[in-house]
């Protein structure tokens, strides 16, 4: 179990006597200072908007999927297929119909074109970076990193990411984390100045192993309740260190005891253990997602919205084609996709819960029009489509379009800003709302973005 965030050695030092509890608390909750006040109070933008666009169009308490398609998904050759142009635009593929009337996407994937009625595409997205570290943070963010970025850690952000923000903003339902990384932290996905405890919990571990679990979310092995209780008395000891001038200078005290109090928590919790239990899902609904890590993950990811988590990343796959790019989609991850997006939306659907579950599928950028000398596209944040549905979008529905080669949207174009936008007004948060970093600078959830209306 990780919260993807790295200890101060000394503070480490001074409260190894977590280790009582059993759990791996190097990777988490420890940040500097987590204070932060918000209002609601609109203040001037770097780029006007139209009046309006801020507005929260849905006070709905849902939950988010975000199937991150990290690398960058060919959208040229899966969500909007140009079949007039050139062959070296074109490429192998050729588009299908889906169930919804004058949509097509590519003929490998079958299943999701059968769903087509439950998401929406947005085909004149964009944004003007192409190199994959900014363009993932710009995307999960809403904002662009600035030239002091520093790409190489994890978590990298600069801005929170859009689930430490609902975390942020709306809590937890219950016992079970608020905002969950499966199966590994993305490194934009971080909670930056809202500190430690609106990082996300990590599962670690492929959902798709034979030997899948959280161990951490249960007592080890011949540990007893009552044992437990012990440590725990034993444990309320270390807040002596709290104040320790050494802690009390870093900021971190009150964090720490919050990152231990969630952890006791997940472990007692039976939600938790139910909602990580993917052994007790039927074969054959298994089976339908695909028996790989994308679909176990998207499986997984229902089953913690279901359980109350309120927003769930995914980062699974590397779609990052730059050499053999029609092979590696037909063979290897299309396919992959296919099941598990199309099992994800007919299984939410069916289970009445896709009205409260926005499910986002997108990539930082997508891929060139010209295919390169080794069978492969290149990064292309200029010009890709973004997947949505649930959560009050209409399905069915295809938003702007590009041009016909794919390289430019057509338009005034829908950006990363304008995503965050549209998912924070789905779950119930003002994107126009102020929050404030430790020294002091206001900064808006959404930076000005507008609300993508045309899918509701």
């Amino acid at each position: 179990m990780s919260f993807g965030l790295e200890l101060d050695r000394r503070v480490l030092l001074k409260v190894g006597a977590a280790s009582l509890f059993g759990f791996d608390l190097a990777g988490p909750l420890l940040t500097g200072n987590n204070t932060l006040t918000g209002n609601n109070t609109l203040s001037g933008s770097e780029t006007p908007r139209p009046p309006g666009n801020l507005s929260v169009i849905a006070p709905n308490d849902l939950s988010v999927i975000i199937v991150w398609l990290k690398g960058g998904l060919s959208t040229i050759d899966t969500l909007d297929m140009k079949p007039s142009a050139p062959m070296e635009i074109r490429g192998e593929f050729k588009p299908i119909s889906t169930v919804v009337p004058g949509i097509q996407v590519c003929e490998h994937l079958p299943k999701l074109a059968q769903q087509m009625d439950k998401f929406s595409l947005v085909r004149n997205f964009g944004h003007r970076n192409s190199t994959h570290e900014d363009a993932n943070h710009f995307m999960l963010t809403g904002y662009h990193p600035t030239p002091a970025f520093n790409k190489g850690i994890t978590p990298n952000n600069e801005r929170p990411s859009h689930g430490s923000l609902i975390s942020h903003e709306l809590g937890s339902r219950g016992s079970l984390p608020s905002y969950v990384c499966l199966p590994r932290m993305h490194p934009s996905a971080g909670s930056a100045y809202l500190g430690a405890s609106c990082a996300p919990f990590t599962i670690e571990a492929d959902p798709s192993s034979p030997s899948f679990s959280v161990p951490d979310v249960v007592p080890a092995p011949g540990i007893s309740s009552s044992r437990n209780a012990r440590r725990a008395s034993l444990l309320a000891g270390v807040d002596r260190f709290h104040q320790d001038p050494v802690i009390q200078a870093h900021g971190k005290a009150l964090t720490f005891s919050q990152y231990r109090d969630r952890a006791s928590r997940l472990m007692s919790s039976e939600a938790a253990r139910s909602a990580f239990d993917l052994g007790s899902e039927p074969e054959s609904l298994r089976d339908e997602y695909g028996r790989h890590v994308l679909g176990q993950s998207c499986l997984m990811a229902r089953r913690m919205v279901e359980g109350g988590v309120r927003c769930v990343h995914l980062d699974t796959l590397d779609w990052d084609t730059h050499s053999k790019n029609f092979m590696m989609l037909k063979k290897e991850l299309l396919p992959m996709l296919d099941t598990a997006v199309a099992a994800l939306f007919r299984d939410l659907h069916d289970r009445g819960m896709l009205d409260k579950t926005l499910v986002v599928v997108s990539g930082e950028f997508g891929r060139t029009a010209k295919i390169n000398g080794r069978a492969g596209r290149d990064h292309w944040g200029p010009s890709f489509t973004v997947a949505l549905g649930g959560g009050g979008i209409q399905g069915g529905r295809v938003v702007g379009a590009s041009d016909r080669y794919a390289e430019k949207p057509v338009g005034q174009p829908y950006g990363p800003a304008d995503l965050a936008a549209t998912i924070f007004s789905r779950v119930g948060i003002n994107p126009a709302k102020e929050l404030h970093t430790p020294d002091g600078r206001p900064v808006k959830i959404a930076n000005d973005g507008r609300v993508i209306r045309e899918l509701f």
